[in-house]
């Protein structure tokens, strides 16, 4: 598959449709239940369709900034990627303690339980990146020594039944 020209490996789509899911997330909240952002709106003289759409905007950047590091293939970005999704299994305990009552939020349940499973996905994707690395490197990329390294020949072995 190749995405704006270059081609992009099973990491890399998974990161990217991460990306995608994030932002169809955040924008069908706005649409849904757009109270839910109102604390960073403020009170504002403004028309809520024009503030909704600014923070749609600018939520849009973080995931546009992951996807064009994705399809670079930034080394520096895959190892910051791969700590923050690791880290996203944090959001488990952390919507445990906001739906029994021990950890105070504003937020309705269905928003935490959302905010949960985007958790439980970034892990899955964290360990699908290190699986990925283990056998390619750093975006499914190749380790350099592994082009020079020439492919070890089988032995022979001699069938002894056939003496």
């Amino acid at each position: 598959m190749k995405v704006l020209g270059v081609a992009v490996n099973r990491t890399q789509r998974l990161v990217l449709g991460f990306a995608v899911l994030v932002w169809v997330v955040v924008a069908v909240i706005l649409l849904v239940s757009p109270q839910i952002y109102d604390g960073s709106a403020g009170d504002r003289p403004f028309r809520r369709w024009q503030v909704d759409l600014g923070l749609l905007v600018f939520l849009s950047i973080p995931p546009a900034l992951l996807a064009l590091a994705v399809v670079r293939r930034w080394r520096w970005a895959f190892w910051l990627v791969l700590a923050a999704f690791l880290a996203g299994i944090l959001r488990v305990p952390a919507a445990a303690l906001e739906l029994t009552g021990h950890l105070p939020t504003n937020d309705p349940a269905w928003y935490v339980v959302v905010q949960a499973a985007l958790g439980v996905i970034q892990f899955l994707l964290a360990v699908t990146m290190l699986i990925g690395y283990r056998r390619a490197g750093v975006w499914g990329e190749a380790p350099p020594c592994a082009a020079r390294m020439k492919p070890r020949r089988r032995k022979r072995t001699v069938d002894r039944r056939r003496l």
